[in-house]
């Protein structure tokens, strides 16, 4: 991480700015950094530029058709993990800054804050944003996908999350399933009843949900079919609804999933009762709900679903708030007149399911933020063979150099 790091920090200033490491409290040191406009940088628009250059890890090696963190290119795709979240996107703004400073044309004053948490839910961007005095005009982000080849998208709304570790003990040792079966508690029963509880999502979890509006179902069905998406991914339907209903459900509605769980001896053929069963679960909070408030409940119903004598922990390993971006805003009109003429399509408007945590960082100190990116549904994001097209290097610089171009015209 600290390599990463250096390496956003060094390319800032062979570009004609000044960048450092800050640390600030998180696992992983922020890069801070800025490039002066070319000219009249005091009365120059602040454009501020973020991305994160931490990655998921590889995991399974057997499944990657080549060494994860050594790109290659195959086929019009360079491959590696990160090449599209997001050390492939991020790229693309600082490419382009440092094009327009080196030809003397950059008519904004950049501001660059990277960081190394985005994937593990880290908050110092958040507290850096929240802390900043200086502020900035607009932001550009490329952590975002395009719809499809050809067709950009610039989100305006992402989902939050609430991430727990749960821990629960029923006795002293595992029991023999035959003496004390039906009769002694099992972890493993009581953990399942308590994910149950909270996966039926009941409407305390749903409240605050902000609905869609009719320019962002306008852009909807111009999607790909909720059917086609899953299928692109090698995934199944949780329900007769559920390709139909899949913007809706991953973009503006809460949703809680169970992203690991231990307990017994699932390799063995052991009959017993465990006694101790762990899970990680987690709720993706929709726009307009209140973090903190769904955080009291979430936790809340756990514990009331757990049975009589069972010892339960909670442990939270993140919160991070919803977000928004008013696309109406003067410096988001201006990046969908760019890219409409860069790409040769206006950008869909859409909200995201994931989360970045600075999105509602910048919405309250009411910075604009055009959220974009070059990615594409196939680029295999978080899986083996991470790709981006490599046609899409020059074109995403080009539509950032043509962005910071049009933002210059902001009233700074």
């Amino acid at each position: 991480m600290r390599a990463a790091a250096e390496w956003v920090a060094a390319f800032v200033r062979s570009s004609g700015g000044s960048a450092g490491l800050a640390d600030v409290g998180g696992p992983n040191p922020l890069v801070v950094g800025e490039i002066p406009a070319s000219s009249n940088a005091a009365k120059a628009p602040v454009v501020l530029l973020y991305g994160h250059f931490d990655v998921q890890p590889e995991g399974d090696l057997t499944l990657w058709e080549s060494p994860p963190f050594a790109p290659e290119m195959r086929d019009g795709w360079v491959y590696g993990r990160g090449t599209a979240d997001d050390k492939g996107n991020l790229y693309l703004l600082l490419k382009a800054a440092r094009l327009l400073a080196e030809e003397g044309m950059l008519p904004v004053n950049i501001r660059v804050v990277c960081d190394g948490e985005e994937e593990i839910g880290g908050d110092s961007i958040v507290h850096f944003i929240a802390r900043d005095e200086r502020g900035a005009d607009a932001c550009l982000i490329f952590d975002g996908a395009m719809a499809r080849r050809g067709v950009p998208t610039f989100v305006v709304a992402t989902r939050g999350i609430a991430y727990y570790h749960v821990r629960v003990r029923t006795g002293e040792r595992d029991l023999h399933s035959g003496v004390f079966g039906g009769a002694a508690l099992n972890a493993i029963h009581a953990l399942a009843a308590m994910l149950d509880a909270v996966r039926a999502l009941p409407e305390e979890l749903r409240k605050g949900a902000i609905p869609p509006t009719s320019e962002e179902l306008a852009s909807w069905a111009e999607l790909d079919p909720g059917a086609k998406v899953l299928a692109i991914q090698g995934a199944r339907p949780v329900d007769d609804q559920a390709a139909d209903e899949l913007y809706l459900r991953t973009c503006a509605a809460p949703s809680v999933d169970v992203n690991g769980i231990q307990g017994g001896e699932p390799d063995l053929q052991k009959t017993v009762l465990p006694v101790e069963a762990h899970a990680n679960v987690s709720i993706r909070l929709a726009p307009g709900q209140n973090a903190e408030e769904i955080d009291r409940v979430f936790q809340r119903l756990l514990r009331a679903a757990a049975p009589v004598g069972a010892d339960i922990e909670i442990e939270r390993w993140a919160l991070n708030s919803p977000g928004r971006i008013d696309p109406s805003a003067p410096a988001i009109r201006a990046g969908l007149d760019v890219f409409e003429r860069v790409v040769g399509t206006r950008p869909l408007l859409a909200r995201v399911g994931g989360t970045l945590p600075i999105i509602p960082a910048l919405e309250a100190r009411g910075i604009p933020t055009i959220l974009s990116g070059f990615d594409l549904p196939d680029g295999n994001v978080h899986s083996p063979n991470e790709r981006l097209l490599a046609e899409y290097l020059p074109l995403g610089v080009t539509a950032v150099r043509e962005t910071l171009v049009a933002l210059g015209g902001l009233p700074s």
